[in-house]
């Protein structure tokens, strides 16, 4: 599902958005001046994923509130975990202190506890927001439902949600992660070994430790794609594990380590001959970290049956080559 305010004429937008968005869809009382609300956008995509809606979304300044009165019309029973994108938000009228959340900062909570929410800066909203059913969690304890709004303090953890949640954004794709699920329980366990619910120890904190530290390796691959050195050696030292524990996060997953940077510099180059038609097929092979053209030319015939230049000769719209086993 994906929604814009656009749809709607200016003086009816932020109360379509009230009504429909707010109310409707995530049970919270939306508020804002009379005299800003023609001035007011907002758009967000919703997408049931790995067993959990997946949420991103924009809007101009407005605040948030989650009442008792909101909870009692529209309980979630839920975890949800934020990532925030946008200048930053304030978190307030709980039991809890007040809190601000950062830019590419995470919080999580449960949906049925009451809260008030706004964006900091003058740039409105932006988050990303994934709300798992408690029945999809296994890890079951009563004080799941006591988790009020809180910020992840421990910074060892963000780039492993930063990772789960980029693999998550590209979950419907082609070339996107396969098991979403596996994602969702891994973004779900790591919020309740930041609460101190789930031990990082123990056989589901380690099974969601593996499976973020494997998409924050993969993302590791993707920005060092144009290093010819690139190697586990490198990825391990950068992720803080050893090789062989790297190389044993890639055993459980469908490529190998070898098989993923190949993938990955083969999926940069088609974009980028899409991107830049005008560009030589050798500087492309160059920058997306093949050791020769000769061995690009011989990967990419292997993957897709034809060769580079074929592939730029079906033109942007034209289909993808069929895909091989590496």
């Amino acid at each position: 599902m994906y929604w814009c305010t656009d749809e709607v004429e200016p003086h009816d937008r932020f109360d379509y958005w009230r009504e429909i968005r707010a109310k409707g869809l995530f049970g919270v009382t939306a508020e804002l001046e009379r005299d800003r609300r023609a001035d007011f956008f907002g758009e967000f995509s919703l997408r049931q994923i790995g067993g959990a809606g997946f949420v991103e979304l924009k809007a101009s300044q407005y605040t948030v509130e989650r009442s008792k009165s909101d909870i009692g019309y529209a309980p979630g029973d839920s975890i949800c975990v934020y990532q925030q994108l946008g200048s930053g938000g304030w978190f307030g009228g709980m039991r809890s202190a007040d809190f601000a959340i950062a830019n590419g900062s995470f919080a999580t909570s449960h949906t049925d506890l009451p809260y008030r929410t706004a964006p900091l800066g003058a740039g409105g909203f932006h988050l990303r927001i994934l709300k798992i059913p408690m029945g999809r969690i296994p890890a079951q304890d009563k004080r799941m439902r006591e988790l009020a709004p809180k910020t992840f303090n421990d910074h060892a953890l963000a780039p492993l949600l930063a990772a789960c949640f980029a693999d998550l954004g590209e979950a419907a794709g082609d070339d996107g992660p396969a098991d979403a699920a596996s994602l969702v329980q891994a973004l779900a366990h790591l919020a309740l070994i930041e609460r101190g619910i789930v031990r990082p120890g123990s056989r589901r904190g380690q099974a969601a430790l593996r499976t973020a530290r494997l998409a924050q390796a993969r993302r590791l691959i993707e920005r060092h794609l144009q290093d010819p050195d690139l190697a586990p050696t490198m990825v391990a030292d950068l992720l803080g594990v050893s090789v062989r524990h790297l190389h044993m996060l890639f055993e459980a997953a469908e490529k190998s380590f070898s098989q993923t940077v190949t993938n990955e510099r083969l999926k940069q180059s088609r974009r980028m001959m899409r991107e830049a038609p005008e560009r030589l097929i050798a500087d492309i092979a160059a920058s997306c970290g093949f050791e020769s053209l000769a061995t690009y030319y011989r990967v990419f015939n292997a993957a897709y049956g034809m060769a580079p230049g074929d592939f730029r000769a079906l033109g942007s719209e034209g289909p993808e080559p069929p895909r091989r086993r590496l």
